[in-house]
């Protein structure tokens, strides 16, 4: 009998199980990085909606030296109310404040949209809720490049596109979190979940490149084609998607092996919970690190966050107060907050600020600014390794914060310095910020959102996701908007902001971090935080 090729060798050397593992791995990549791929035309478009404004001559066209320096000038009236300072309405000299509020827009309907995302996806099936969601974003965000070809210059019509676009959104990181925690069990989730992440970076990478390709030309399919990439991929979702295990008989590394059932949407499986018996079970070292005030002591088994069905049997989602008491909740909660101010800043004002200050046109510096989310995947990826090599996911963020403050400080200072000066820059930066932002919205979430303390319910990972990251979102508004804002006075400002917003990220872990010492110098080998046996 022949050898089988090397390449059949290798199919089946993987069993049935790791197949479809692999197969929902790279497909909620995809599906989310094309999410982050159609937010990211705003931040390079910026540098085309408004320019400096040009001295026009007879003969040619040519900008002046002393634009820059002596202020504007008055700008020469073109065709279809367009003037050579860009798009109106952004052509007047508060358009930092016209072009954060865009910002502000989208980022304020996700941060409200996100708190009822994760509820109202606790309860519907994930394929048919992401898949909705992704081709409303799509048709929203075609809309927004749609205004260039209907000479569209009302500040209301982008405005109203942003925010329908920004509650849309909503659907998406809830659902594929969601399902890939049903998926993937917590051996090495830091890492498994830190390569994941990345998919934030290639979304805003390559949604740089495409919306740069057409910026200097024809702006508006610099959000037509990022649209319609993200609708196609709202039909690969309907068609592909596998929320759970169970639905193709594949085994489940998440549950327990408890009696369990599937509810109305055919999506989530809850344990069936027995209290008396649960009463009368000692808590588990994970519990003592988690809840104990100081790492001493002891606490009462009644601590634990029990989540009762309508009928006493403990069968339905969690409520928004049962996540809330979840340890941990609250403090990582305000900690993306301050960490997603930083990271959206620079997501939505960084291509801008490399071209005032390396005065390069909107397409190089969009395509400079994906350096920094090049650091990010390294970062996040890095934030898991370490995080499961120590078992301490706060204190690695605590780590990277600490590091990112002085960072930050200096970034403005060397990044004039010259053009290898900026790479560097944004190279470790990129690692800095990125890495607690993703470890808090993937492992920690995940984490958080099937924790032991859940005894009546162990898969409320779609609301706690949405609390956790729905919070962060109020930091991702606010910092876009504070750098509209103060930008005005002078690009060093916005980065004392940014430092100050970081160290305020690293005051909320301290409590956490605490507490992670504590066990690992009292505790044995197993007794360890966010750690699953």
């Amino acid at each position: 009998m022949a050898q089988l090729p090397a390449g059949i060798r290798f199919i089946v050397s993987f069993s049935r199980d790791q197949w479809y593992r692999t197969f929902i791995f790279i497909l909620t990549f995809l599906l989310y990085a094309s999410f982050h791929l159609s937010r990211k035309p705003i931040s390079i478009v910026k540098g085309e909606l408004h320019k400096y404004c040009a001295v026009w001559d007879e003969a040619e066209v040519r900008f002046s030296s002393q634009s820059n320096k002596a202020g504007y000038v008055t700008p020469r009236q073109l065709p279809d109310n367009k003037t050579d300072c860009g798009w109106a309405p952004f052509d007047k000299d508060n358009y930092q404040q016209l072009l954060g509020a865009l910002d502000y827009s989208f980022l304020c309907a996700y941060a409200i949209g996100m708190y009822l995302s994760g509820i109202i996806g606790e309860r519907l099936p994930i394929r048919y809720y992401l898949s909705f969601g992704m081709l409303a974003s799509g048709a929203f965000t075609a809309l927004f490049g749609l205004g260039y070809f209907y000479n569209i210059h009302s500040l209301g019509f982008y405005v109203v596109t942003q925010v329908i676009n920004g509650l849309v959104q909503t659907t998406g990181w809830p659902s594929v979190v969601t399902c890939l925690g049903n998926w993937f069990g917590k051996g090495r989730r830091g890492l498994i979940m830190g390569v994941w992440n990345s998919h934030t970076s290639v979304g805003n990478i390559l949604g740089s490149l495409i919306a740069g390709y057409w910026v200097s030309t024809c702006w508006g399919l610099s959000f037509i084609v990022p649209g319609a990439i993200v609708a196609a991929m709202g039909i690969v979702c309907f068609l592909f998607l596998i929320e759970h295990p169970k639905d193709v008989r594949c085994s489940s590394t998440l549950s327990t092996h408890s009696k369990g059932y599937e509810n109305g949407t055919n999506r989530f499986r809850l344990q069936k919970q027995i209290l008396n018996s649960e009463k009368n079970k000692p808590l588990d070292p994970e519990m003592q690190c988690l809840l104990l005030s100081d790492g001493k002591g002891s606490i009462h088994p009644n601590h634990v966050v029990i989540v009762r069905g309508d009928s006493g049997n403990g069968t339905a989602a969690i409520s928004f107060t049962g996540a809330l008491r979840i340890p941990g909740v609250i403090e990582f909660s305000l900690c993306l907050l301050f960490a997603k101010l930083v990271s959206y800043t620079f997501l939505f004002w960084l291509p801008l600020y490399i071209t005032n200050v390396d005065h390069l046109d909107a397409k190089k510096a969009g395509e400079l600014s994906t350096l920094f989310d090049v650091g990010g995947i390294f970062g996040g990826i890095l934030a898991g390794v370490i995080s499961d090599r120590l078992e301490k996911r706060a204190s690695t963020c605590g780590l990277m914060l600490l590091l990112a403050a002085p960072t930050l400080y200096t970034f403005s200072t060397i990044s004039r310095m010259g053009l290898e000066a900026t790479v560097a820059m944004l190279l470790l930066s990129g690692a800095l910020v990125s890495g607690p932002y993703a470890l808090i919205t993937t492992a920690v979430s995940t984490d958080l959102g099937t924790h032991k303390s859940l005894k009546g319910n162990a898969h409320a990972l779609s609301t706690v996701t949405a609390i956790i990251d729905g919070t962060g979102s109020v930091g991702a508004a606010l910092g876009p908007l504070l750098a509209g804002l103060i930008s005005p006075s002078g690009w060093s400002n916005v980065f004392y902001m940014l430092m100050l917003a970081d160290a305020c990220a690293l005051l909320f872990l301290i409590r956490l971090i605490h507490k992670e010492l504590s066990c690992s110098g009292s505790a044995t080998g197993d007794q360890v935080p966010f750690k699953e046996q």
